[in-house]
């Protein structure tokens, strides 16, 4: 009796997934003789029929069913092999916990994990969510190994002596506008106009900064204050009020909203940074080196 192999396995995966041999082929990269007999060589191990041809491409039977259900199986734990094996030979394991302020950890942050996953599966990545001055007190505190924070003229002046600094997004801030609102559309629009617009505004802790109205305008009239995000963007979306978003989380706006840019010489900038001690431990150095990356990322992206 023939044995069941795992590349036949994963031929009768793939024409049960794509429904035909001519799909399955193009989908693994095989001729369509190739994937022909493998199935053949399924059914002999099988010693049963597992798809019922038509007119319409191929159907499994209830044979090929379950091989494919127990395929997926098998398959899963051997790929699961591999990542563990390439766990033991990436240098880079252990633990590091890394927090974000939330604008970070709506785009750039999930990206770097995702990236961490990738390249080194062995490394375990706790994650938190905390205001800039919370994340400074916690990393002194070594409750956490890596802190993403906001700096700039506008926020407080915080102590970083025995830290390092890794400069990660620059320039950044953005106004987020409902989608039938007069400067959707626009591109760059001049701070003049920002004048009489209502704002939505953050709320929280005293001493945790917030994103307020343009930080430029004397006297801005501010509509609504909310503590999370998706409340802001709700407003924004049903047009009461406009609201001062950070660059480094436009990505995850909602629908209903969108982005436009202000001219305004006034404004100085702000910045995202990755603070660590001074020495960094390997885990560390490779989680802000996946920062760097998708911070990259994020300034390339149009």
């Amino acid at each position: 009796m023939a044995d069941f192999t795992l590349t036949g396995l994963r031929v009768v995966q793939a024409v049960v997934d794509t429904g035909s041999f001519t799909a399955a082929a193009d989908a693994l990269g095989y001729t369509q003789s190739a994937v022909s007999r493998q199935v053949a060589a399924m059914e002999a191990a099988a010693g049963a029929a597992l798809f019922v041809r038509g007119a319409r491409g191929v159907a499994p039977s209830p044979a090929g069913m379950m091989l494919a259900r127990r395929a997926a199986t098998a398959l899963n734990e051997i790929d699961a092999v591999s990542t563990d094996l390439a766990g033991l030979q990436d240098h880079v394991t252990g633990r590091v916990a890394i927090a974000a302020f939330p604008s970070a950890a709506a785009v750039l942050v999930p990206r770097t994990l995702a990236r961490l996953g990738n390249d080194h599966p062995g490394l375990i990545v706790e994650f938190g969510e905390a205001s800039s001055p919370t994340q400074l007190r916690q990393l002194r505190a070594h409750r956490i190994d890596i802190a993403v924070i906001g700096v700039g003229p506008d926020l407080p002046a915080y102590d970083f002596e025995g830290l390092r600094r890794d400069l990660l997004l620059d320039g950044g801030l953005l106004l987020a506008v409902p989608a039938d609102h007069r400067f959707a559309g626009r591109g760059t629009i001049p701070v003049t106009e920002l004048r009489d617009e209502p704002w939505i505004v953050g709320k929280g802790l005293r001493d945790d900064p917030q994103f307020g109205a343009w930080p430029t305008l004397d006297h801005p009239r501010i509509a609504y204050a909310a503590r999370e995000w998706p409340t802001r963007f709700g407003l924004v979306a049903t047009g009461l009020g406009i609201a001062v978003l950070p660059e480094v989380a436009a990505a995850a706006i909602p629908a209903g909203v969108r982005t436009v840019r202000v001219d305004d010489p006034a404004w100085l900038g702000r910045a995202v940074v990755a603070v660590t001690v001074r020495d960094r431990s390997p885990e560390v150095t490779a989680t802000v080196g996946a920062l760097r990356h998708e911070a990259a990322q994020l300034r390339a992206a149009p």
